[in-house]
């Protein structure tokens, strides 16, 4: 695990309900291969030891992914408690994979930027692609 506090540090983790892990290893190695540390929380991480590490570790960034098709459900529950979390509210969170169960995962995104996610990445040939765009944007942001 990385150091605590190191103002570059990526969170990678899987939401409750999902006990994937190939997704959370692939993401773990394109982070650190884009020059950020990480600390890989790994699958079925209940929503408050997401909260904990985060406030453990005051993460750059909170990457969620999903591929059981419960994102959604998952990411809504999840972003609510960061964001009510004073210490969390601005923290970047993003997510991706399978966000729903039935329909087209984009329909799920626009619902889960509103409730407060900095980035949504629905199961898309370019979702690769537009989430290492959002990750060389934070080299450009100012760290608190």
């Amino acid at each position: 695990m990385s150091a605590a506090r190191d103002a570059r540090t990526v969170l990678i983790a899987g939401p409750a309900s999902d006990a994937h892990t190939w997704n959370l290893i692939y993401l773990q190695l394109l982070v650190e291969e884009l020059g950020h540390p990480t600390v890989n929380l790994g699958p079925c991480v209940p929503d408050e030891a997401i909260v904990e590490a985060c406030l453990l570790y005051r993460p750059r960034l909170l990457v969620l992914s999903s591929v059981n098709g419960h994102g959604h459900q998952d990411g809504i529950r999840l972003i609510t408690r960061i964001r009510a979390t004073a210490d969390l509210a601005a923290l970047p969170v993003v997510i991706g994979g399978k966000l729903g169960i039935s329909g087209a995962d984009t329909d799920h995104a626009d619902h889960l930027r509103d409730a407060g996610f900095d980035a949504v990445y629905p199961d898309s040939p370019d979702a690769v692609t537009d989430f290492c765009r959002f990750i060389a944007s934070l080299s450009e942001r100012v760290v608190s």
